[in-house]
């Protein structure tokens, strides 16, 4: 099987499962790195190494599965080589690791871009995304037959889940200069168009909650980036609230048991800083006019999971506590703004009518989505 790649991302620092069930990241440092999973269900996380003979790459990436298996992508020598690793123990020996090769990506041309998409609702299956301006391609590579399921032309980025099904998927879509964000029905193989704020703005989906509809976007549509929100399936319009604005903001974990109730769900955002980096957590809610600020705990892996008791789990690694979840809540007031919001602008609904729906039924959220119901026109 062989798709054009040469490229591969960085590897995400930590990856949590969809259902927070468990966690991978490539552990160690230098030239003297492996995989590590980590459990998370239990009352106390721990972490098994899953060391092979040979060191990993620093560009290698992991991601969880379900079952705790940890699925790695490599590049070996020309191709990108997908397997998965799991613990199998041995008497007297310590931990060992057993791999089951799963298939291969064969680079066709230089220019192409291959990383794993976020972990899919289920945690029973995998996929990775591989981009160049020619066009793009999601592929399964774990639960399931190894190989393509959409093509879409245009160079694509990003990747949210749209649905708890795992059918479908949102990317950035990059044709003839300008990003929309598409969505793409993995079962059929076709984009439609998602978030259309204004004909040349750029507008990105970082964000989504299948639960209360919560999205969160990144647009130009006002003369410059801006953080807004919205609700997939809505008529209501994409709002950008004052004080998301300049904030050097990555939103990584939303307050889950809000059915029904974007407004009220709480958003953890990660706070970037220079050279790459990132730096403390920002804590906002829609129905909020301000956002505040914590401290991430020392030796943060930049992510982190909200838990069904509405506490926010962050996990870090120190030298003394080297696997640690520190619990933060959402207050009901945030004591430190870093801004009051002034009135929220919203973006007036778009012009005359949408595109019909599809002829076949799709999954519940976002239906249709032929209908773009994020489609708006600039404010």
């Amino acid at each position: 099987m062989t798709v054009c790649a040469i490229e591969i991302t960085t590897a995400a620092p930590f990856t949590i499962a969809a259902d927070g069930s468990y966690a991978a990241r490539l552990a160690g440092s230098g030239e003297a790195r492996y995989p590590e999973r980590w459990t998370l269900a239990g009352p106390e996380p721990y972490a098994v190494p899953l060391p092979l003979a040979q060191p990993e790459e620093a560009d290698s990436e992991v991601q969880p599965l379900a079952d705790g298996r940890v699925l790695i992508h490599r590049r070996v020598a020309d191709r990108h080589a997908f397997a998965l690793l799991y613990p199998t123990g041995g008497a007297g020996a310590g931990p060992r690791t057993g791999e089951l090769a799963l298939g291969s990506v064969v680079p066709g041309r230089e220019g192409v871009r291959v990383s794993l998409l976020p972990p899919p609702p289920g945690g029973a299956a995998a996929y990775a995304l591989a981009s160049s301006v020619g066009g793009s391609a999601v592929w399964r590579v774990a639960g399931g037959p190894f190989g393509p399921v959409a093509r879409i032309p245009g160079r694509c980025t990003g990747g949210v889940w749209l649905d708890r099904g795992g059918r479908m998927l949102a990317l950035d879509r990059e044709r003839e200069g300008t990003v929309k964000a598409v969505a793409v029905d993995l079962g059929r193989g076709e984009a439609t168009p998602l978030l259309q704020i204004a004909d040349g703005s750029e507008d990105r989906l970082l964000f989504a909650d299948p639960d209360s509809g919560l999205v969160l976007v990144r647009s130009d549509a006002a003369g410059e980036p801006r953080l807004g929100w919205g609700v997939l399936g809505s008529a209501r319009p994409v709002r950008f609230p004052e004080c998301l604005r300049g904030l050097p903001a990555v939103p990584f974990a939303v307050q889950p048991g809000r059915a029904l109730m974007p407004e009220t769900c709480g958003v953890a955002f990660r706070l970037e800083e220079g050279a790459g980096g990132w730096g403390d957590v920002a804590l906002w809610r829609p129905a909020d006019r301000r956002v505040f600020r914590l401290a991430a705990p020392a030796g943060w892996l930049g992510t982190g999971v909200w838990g069904a008791d509405g506490r926010l789990r962050l996990p870090y690694s120190t030298s003394e506590v080297p696997c640690g979840i520190a619990g933060v809540a959402m207050p009901d007031a945030p004591p430190s703004p870093l801004r009051v919001e002034a009135p929220p602008t919203a973006a007036p609904a778009a012009p005359g009518a949408v595109p019909g729906a599809a002829a076949e039924p799709v999954p519940p959220r976002p239906v249709p989505l032929q209908q773009a119901p994020l489609r708006t026109a600039a404010p």
